[in-house]
C-alpha cells in the first residue's frame, strides 16, 4: 500500500486560514517594532526630521517549509521645514512558498503641531491598497518514492482591496506615545457573492510607547511596548527592554505575551546607517516542535543627514 502525505507547507497554510477565519486578518508582526513605527502608525511620518529609508525582513518559524516570510520597505520625510510629513510603505507577506502572496502599498501624510516647548503632536492619515493572490497549484502531494504532484489544478485567485487608516503620535526627545488604526475598512477577501468566504480583514488598534532613561554618560535604558487589539482575537502585548551604549550599540530582550521571547541587537554603523537583528523563540506548543527553529529578523535604516544635523543630539525614536 502506498503512503501519501502532504507537504508540511499545507499545515502552515491551514493555520493561516484558520486564524483569519476565526480572528480576522492580522497586520504584519515584527519584534523590532520600535524601529518600524510607520508600518503601524501613519502619524510617525516625518517625525525624525530628515529623509529616512528602512527595510525589515522577518522569517517566521525557521525550519518549517512554507512558513511565513515578511518584507517591509518604507521611506518618510518632512516636507522641507514645514509641519507636513509624507511616507510610502510596502509590505509583502509570502506564505507557503508562493501559495499565499499579499502585497500592501501605503501612502501616508502627517501634520505636526507643537504642544509644548519640547513636545510635539502629530496627526496621520494613510491610504492603502492590498493585493492578495492564492495559488494552490504550489501545494504538493508526496508519495513514498519522493514523487510530488500538485494537490489542485485551478487558476490563481487574485483580489484587490483598498483601505485607509489614521493615527496620533506624541513625542519628545525622551518619550513617545502613539495610537493608531492603520486599516479602518473591514474588507472581505474572496467573498464570491456570499460563497466561499476565506477571510475578513478586521480593524487593528495599536498603542505604542517608549522612553529613554539616562543611566550614566554612556548607557541609556530604552523600554518600549506595543499593544494590538482586534475584535475576535486575544489582546497582543509586546514588551521590550534595550540598553544603548555610547549611542552606537544596543542590546536587549523582548517578550510577546504568552507567545515568544526574543533577543535583540542593533548597531549604528555610521551617522547614516543602522542595522538591527532579532531572534524569537516560541514559548507555546509550536515552539517545542521539532521543525521550528524560531524566527529571525534583520533591519536596516538609512538617513540622509544635513550638515547641521550632525551636531544635534541623536534621535532615539
Amino acid at each position: 500500500m502506498r503512503l501519501h502525505y502532504f507537504d508540511i507547507r499545507v499545515y502552515s497554510i491551514l493555520l493561516f486560514f484558520c486564524c483569519v477565519s476565526v480572528t480576522g486578518q492580522q497586520e504584519a508582526q515584527f519584534t523590532q517594532y520600535m524601529f518600524n513605527t510607520i508600518s503601524v502608525n501613519p502619524a510617525y511620518a516625518g517625525s525624525r526630521g530628515q529623509f529616512t529609508a528602512a527595510s525589515l525582513y522577518r522569517s517566521q518559524w525557521i525550519g518549517l517549509p512554507g512558513a511565513p516570510q515578511t518584507l517591509t520597505v518604507n521611506v518618510h520625510s518632512p516636507i522641507r521645514e514645514s509641519r507636513v510629513g509624507y511616507g510610502i510603505s510596502l509590505i509583502n507577506d509570502n506564505i507557503g512558498d508562493g501559495v499565499v502572496q499579499e502585497t500592501a502599498l501605503d501612502g501616508t501624510v502627517s501634520y505636526t503641531v507643537n504642544v509644548a516647548r519640547e513636545a510635539k503632536l502629530s496627526f496621520g492619515l494613510n491610504v492603502s491598497g492590498s493585493f492578495l493572490n492564492l495559488d494552490f497549484n504550489n501545494l504538493r502531494n508526496f508519495n513514498e518514492e519522493g514523487q510530488n504532484q500538485p494537490i489542485a489544478d485551478q487558476p490563481n485567485i487574485s483580489e484587490f482591496n483598498p483601505n485607509f487608516g489614521v493615527g496620533l503620535y506624541y513625542h519628545t526627545d525622551k518619550f513617545y506615545l502613539g495610537l493608531s488604526a492603520p486599516d479602518l475598512i473591514n474588507n472581505e477577501a474572496f467573498d464570491n457573492n456570499g460563497q466561499n468566504l476565506l477571510s475578513v480583514e478586521r480593524v487593528n488598534y495599536f498603542l505604542i510607547a517608549g522612553y529613554v532613561f539616562d543611566l550614566n554618560a554612556n548607557f541609556k535604558f530604552k523600554p518600549a511596548i506595543l499593544t494590538k487589539a482586534v475584535n475576535g482575537a486575544p489582546l497582543q502585548v509586546d514588551l521590550s527592554a534595550n540598553f544603548l551604549f555610547n549611542d552606537k550599540f544596543s542590546f536587549g530582550a523582548a517578550y510577546r505575551w504568552d507567545a515568544a521571547v526574543s533577543a535583540l541587537a542593533g548597531f549604528q554603523l555610521t551617522d547614516q546607517f543602522m542595522m538591527g537583528i532579532a531572534y524569537d523563540r516560541e514559548i507555546t506548543e509550536l515552539g517545542a516542535t521539532q521543525f521550528n527553529d524560531g524566527s529571525f529578523e534583520v533591519f536596516l535604516r538609512f538617513e540622509l543627514l544635513r550638515r547641521f544635523q550632525r551636531t544635534v543630539s541623536p534621535r532615539f525614536f
